[in-house]
């Protein structure tokens, strides 16, 4: 159901001021930044305008309030579109200022929109294909939760505009593949069907019946003329009571209005210049000066304010009568439950009791199992990789189209679009995923990764297989790059346990971590428990820490990560043999480590002493713990395929090694 009032019969003629005034300020503010794409924002004017003035719920004066419409510009590089709205409805902070300081440092308007910067931005976009595949995992996110609390509390809409770009993307198959399987039917794409990207005609390179490849994915696909305010009403209202999500094809003039760059790349990516500025003011009829708008198109925009202030006050009023807000209202804290994390905790103890030897991958799975069911709003999956990736636990049923109560998604062969829809859910709010593929897969959903990371998203990837150590399957498969490529990511704690101890203590950070994504890098093979303390402390939770301390005075430090970790143990007895003392650190996450203070780390790593590292993939990334003389054993080039004792053995990863690049040093 849609709790949106009836609206009376739109009205023409009122609309076109609207829209000519986000038309206005756009060109205005490219011009003044002497920077931006003006032709997106003249071009879907007349549909944003219809959209926001009678289908949005949304309430300016708290553009955070759970239940209100999402709205995602995947076309952001258009980005005046969303700031003039946002200003012309009176989003405090998006001021006239703002819009005048467009594109400059430490305004509200960046070039693109970015979450958490600018109130109103749900999502940050500007890579193409993004945004929309960000949204799916906001509208499943929303009939997740209306599964579980119904209308009362969570009953809105995902919207979208995207751009010929967004479609092009591959990761947009992957999203709208997901959303039609899914039957996502509160997610509604107005596609900017202009025809032009930044090298001309779309025909240049592309002839795709997007259309027919949505109708395909099992969405239903309206076609209107974008200018016509009627008929993109007509079909947004039409959209609303579809049962299955909805593309509307709006045909549009690029930079409509402009004298002579409509319609063309010319108006894309760059300012229209002064006099086409002039022009495109006289053939609107908008007679206003640069970043003047009447009170007349203010008030017409503060309708969306009138009504989503409406919606909102109802809303309250069902919350507060709800017995399930308490449940509600902690699941949207994102805060997870004390006995979750008690659960882990006993987990842990028993582990340090048991001493299991099993492969990292494998002691994930049994860290899920021993909380999942305690914390609301927690959803796995994996990219068709179940079995391999140990993220479904006992208990977790698939959810679908027909159980959108389910704890479990399967993705299929789409990492990106998992990546990118657990962006989404997060983002919604609600709703915690965690899912995995291999490690070398990791490539695939890197830019939604990022994305994680610069929106301080506190999504949990869970990546396996994560080394020559997987074996037969050979060079394609096995990662050598790829932790120094996921640690090179700013804000993307990535964590390799060296046993069971550690994966369950990596799983204890990725539940509390409430501002940035955790990368869990797992094994195939199995590892002994190597830990001796008792398990009381979180050792892994500051990154780095003295596994095995020495006998006496230490002259050299080894550092292991993940399964390597035992070969720098078997080395510390090798070089005590040989009469040498050295401590053992196990670095679980690196880049956790040298985050902390001074003190610490020379704690843990003596700053006086040579140091060796031994991790099974390239060295890029190690010089801060080792410096540029210290050892490092471990791959310099592609692997092979082999059962994995024999990898180590070829590519000389061993405990030998470690003991001799020790000595060299000594």
């Amino acid at each position: 159901m849609t709790r949106t009032p009836d609206l009376p019969p739109l009205d023409a003629v009122a609309i076109k001021p609207l829209a000519d005034a986000i038309r206005a300020l756009a060109m205005d503010a490219v011009q003044a930044a002497n920077s931006g794409h003006p032709g997106m924002p003249m071009g879907m004017a007349d549909a944003a305008a219809v959209l926001w003035t009678r289908h949005i719920k949304f309430d300016p004066a708290d553009p955070a309030w759970p239940d209100r419409d999402r709205f995602v510009l995947s076309a952001g590089h258009g980005s005046m579109l969303i700031y003039s709205i946002l200003h012309l409805i009176g989003v405090e902070g998006v001021t006239m200022e703002e819009i005048r300081n467009f594109r400059q440092l430490g305004s509200k308007t960046p070039g693109h929109p970015e979450y958490g910067h600018t109130p109103g931005v749900e999502t940050t976009t500007g890579p193409l294909g993004q945004g929309i595949s960000t949204a799916v995992g906001m509208a499943l996110a929303e009939r997740m939760l209306n599964a579980r609390y119904g209308d009362d509390l969570v009953d809105h809409h995902t919207w979208v505009i995207a751009s010929d770009g967004d479609l092009q993307e591959g990761v947009s198959q992957e999203a709208i593949a997901l959303a039609g399987h899914w039957k996502l039917n509160r997610l509604i794409v107005l596609w900017d069907d202009n025809s032009i990207s930044i090298d001309g005609s779309t025909d240049l390179s592309d002839t795709t019946d997007h259309g027919a490849r949505f109708e395909s994915a099992g969405w239903r696909v309206l076609r209107v003329d974008g200018h016509d305010p009627k008929a993109v009403d007509d079909a947004l209202t039409q959209a609303r009571l579809s049962d299955h999500p909805v593309l509307i094809a709006c045909k549009t003039i690029i930079g409509k209005g402009a004298p002579t760059k409509a319609g063309t790349a010319g108006s894309h990516g760059a300012p229209l210049g002064p006099d086409e500025i002039a022009g495109a003011r006289k053939a609107m009829g908008w007679t206003h000066g640069p970043f003047e708008i009447p009170d007349m198109v203010y008030q017409g925009w503060r309708s969306v304010a009138q009504r989503g202030a409406a919606a909102r006050a109802a809303w309250a009023q069902r919350h507060t009568a709800s017995s399930a807000r308490t449940e509600f209202d902690a699941r949207l804290s994102g805060e997870p439950p004390k006995a979750a994390l008690d659960a882990l905790d006993a987990h842990i103890a028993k582990l340090m009791t048991e001493k299991p030897a099993l492969a990292t991958r494998a002691a994930s799975g049994k860290a899920i199992e021993s909380f999942w069911d305690k914390v609301p709003g927690l959803i796995g999956g994996s990219a068709d990789l179940t079995g391999s990736v140990n993220t479904l636990v006992k208990g977790q049923a698939p959810l679908s189209a027909d159980n959108y109560a389910g704890q479990y998604i399967h993705y299929g062969v789409r990492e990106h679009g998992m990546a990118a829809a657990m962006n989404g859910m997060t983002l919604h709010g609600g709703v915690r995923p965690y899912a995995g593929t291999f490690l070398v897969f990791s490539d695939y959903c890197r830019p939604a990764v990022r994305l994680s990371a610069l929106m301080n998203q506190p999504v949990i990837y869970v990546f396996t297989h994560d080394s020559i150590g997987l074996g037969e399957d050979g060079p394609t498969h096995q990662p050598v790059e790829h932790l120094s490529a996921l640690r090179a990511i700013p804000n993307l704690a990535v964590f390799r346990p060296a046993d069971a101890v550690e994966a369950a203590e990596a799983w204890r950070v990725a539940l509390t971590r409430k501002d940035g994504p955790t990368a869990l890098i797992l094994s195939r093979q199995k590892t002994p428990h190597l830990r001796i303390d008792d398990g009381a402390k979180n050792l892994s939770a500051r990154g780095a820490y003295v596994l095995r301390d020495c006998d006496g005075p230490a002259q050299v430090t080894l550092i292991g990560t993940g399964t390597e970790t035992a070969l720098a143990l078997e080395a510390q007895r090798l070089l005590k043999d040989r009469g040498v003392y050295a401590r053992v650190v196990s670095a679980p996450s690196v880049e956790t480590f040298l985050d902390q203070d001074a003190s610490y780390r020379d704690s843990v790593i003596d700053p006086a002493l040579p140091a060796v590292a031994v991790e099974a993939g390239i060295r890029w990334g190690w010089g801060a713990l080792i410096g540029r003389e210290g050892g490092f054993v471990g791959m310099t080039g592609f692997g092979a395929s082999a059962p994995a004792e024999a990898l180590y053995d070829h590519f000389g990863i061993t405990a030998e090694a470690v003991a001799d690049a020790a000595l060299r040093r000594v």
